[in-house]
């Protein structure tokens, strides 16, 4: 049974919270518990979750433990497993001693179990004729090890599926890279301009369902919704991984989507010290690509970051970034690179078309980052000094066509209906 709460205008109080929390776990018989929950890159209360999660299971099972939904990114140290759970050195040794916390550990085979696959005429429906290929579906094997996998972890606008969070958690948190790498391809194929923030079970959320369906240990999700640039929560909601996150993802809609009433010419996109690369700071382009005008300029100012990815970077350097019809019009040349690098790259240079005369970007995107010019125009990219800017300079400049966006990455920026023209695919 789905049950939760969620305003647009308030917080939920903490009693709120652990109610909510209290009646989806009232319930549980399960003995061994296995906790999915987001990494650093995602802002949520996590440390208040975490809290209660124990507070409520721990007497009753023999086994509570969590497991970082890493998709592809940089396992956590000791230090940054300490904040994200906001856990002492001392707490572990002692309130805490019974609960093991894992990194997913994607680059090890080992680690992971086949659970079928996905024939290729059902990726063909579900794609519409995009894709026409069979998928293998591997998960941690760690998920056969425990009674119940409960899923704690929010939803924002996303640039592959539409809204994250719900089964997202598995697939591709927990997955083998066959699911991530067809997943996030089909997502590129749509384009973030226009799956970004789309409600509903998106094709790509179809995918991630149904290799969710062939997970037969029981399922619980806490879908949680973070009010705009806090940590707090303003909903959460408890059900099954597609009925709870539809709840969040229908409230997410309205409160991390801002309208604006015109386009801009020059966006500047300053990212958090919580993506520190590339790979993971490029939502400052996803979420501000609708409301830059054609021929505009995005900015990513991010002085922090001086990787493309720690996990992709020698195949980035390979492919750079490009439209999408750059790879498809040459698909021989680039047909054996993983989908989720391709998507990656071709999700940061957006929209644009490619024919005999070369590529033809709609905008164009920069970085203002510790990656140097010379790597940056290698990869594809613009270049700007970041000692050369300093954001509280190009503040209230909106009548100059030019638009400062603090803390970016998590909010979706659109354009009104009445303003929004269409776009070249």
């Amino acid at each position: 049974m789905m049950t939760g709460l969620g305003f647009i205008d308030r917080l939920l109080t903490a009693s709120e919270i652990a109610d909510i929390t209290y009646e989806a776990l009232r319930d549980v018989t399960a003995d061994r518990i296995l906790v999915i929950v987001p990494d650093g890159t995602r802002t949520a209360p996590i440390p208040q979750m975490f809290r209660l999660l124990h507070q409520e299971l721990h007497q009753r099972t023999s086994a509570l433990d969590f497991l970082i939904a890493l998709g592809t990114h940089q396992p956590m140290n000791e230090e940054q497993i300490n904040k994200l759970l906001g856990v002492t050195t001392e707490e572990w040794r002692t309130t805490f001693s019974r609960v093991k916390v894992f990194n997913h550990e994607w680059a090890d085979p080992a680690t992971f179990v086949t659970l079928g696959a996905i024939p290729a005429d059902e990726i063909a429906t579900i794609s519409h004729g995009m894709l026409h290929e069979s998928v293998e579906v591997r998960i941690n094997k760690l998920v056969n090890d425990y009674d119940l996998l409960l899923i704690c972890g929010p939803v924002f606008p996303h640039e592959v599926v539409g809204f994250s969070g719900g089964n997202k958690y598995l697939f591709p948190g927990i997955s083998g890279p066959e699911v991530i790498n067809i997943s996030h391809w089909l997502g590129a194929l749509i384009t973030s301009f226009d799956i970004i923030g789309v409600q509903g079970v998106t094709p790509v959320r179809q995918i991630i369902n149904r290799a969710a369906a062939l997970v037969k240990t029981p399922k619980l999700c806490l879908a949680m919704v973070v009010a705009q640039g806090k940590k707090d929560l303003a909903g959460l909601y408890t059900g099954t991984p597609e009925t709870a996150w539809a709840e969040a993802s229908a409230l997410s809609a309205q409160i991390h989507i801002r309208y604006l009433e015109r386009p801009f010419k020059r966006v500047l996109s300053v990212m958090p010290e919580m993506y520190d690369d590339i790979w993971t700071g490029a939502k400052g382009m996803y979420k501000l690509e609708p409301i830059v005008a054609d021929g505009g300029e995005l900015i990513i100012y991010a002085p922090h970051i001086t990787e493309f990815s720690y996990t992709h970077g020698k195949l980035l350097a390979e492919i750079g970034y490009h439209t999408r019809d750059y790879f498809v019009k040459q698909w021989e040349r680039f047909k054996d690179y993983p989908g989720g690098v391709l998507a990656h790259s071709t999700h940061l240079r957006g929209k644009g078309t490619y024919d005999e005369a070369g590529e033809h970007p709609r905008i164009q995107v920069t970085l203002a980052t510790g990656i140097s010019a010379e790597q940056c125009h290698a990869h594809n990219l613009g270049y700007l000094d970041p000692i050369s800017i300093d954001p509280a300079q190009w503040m209230n400049r909106e009548d100059e066509g030019v638009l400062v966006v603090p803390k970016a990455g998590e909010i979706l920026y659109r354009l009104t209906e009445s303003q929004a023209a269409p776009v070249t695919s």
